[in-house]
């Protein structure tokens, strides 16, 4: 076995940005990243979930996990400093 560990996702410089994700089944949910793991699993605030089909409306859903093997991608909706 290696002695080395797998290190997790670096989402740090996205904490408390408003982030858009794609989820599986073509849905999106914005919200801001409050938290994450080595999985990729995240915990969003103040979400909303953009409704299919029905001219961009979209629906409050609070404070969200979202299972990380469920992420397509991710577009930050603020602006994110470089990283050094």
């Amino acid at each position: 076995m290696s002695s080395k560990h797998q290190k997790g996702p670096d989402l740090k410089r996205f904490m408390d940005k408003r982030l858009k994700l794609s989820l599986n089944s073509n849905r999106k949910v914005t919200g801001t990243l409050r938290g994450y793991d080595a999985f990729l699993n995240v915990v969003l605030e103040e979400a909303t979930a953009e409704k299919a089909g029905e001219g961009g409306s979209s629906e409050n859903i609070g404070t969200i996990v979202i299972r990380g093997n469920s992420i397509i991608q991710f577009e930050s909706v603020e602006r994110i400093a470089a990283a050094t």
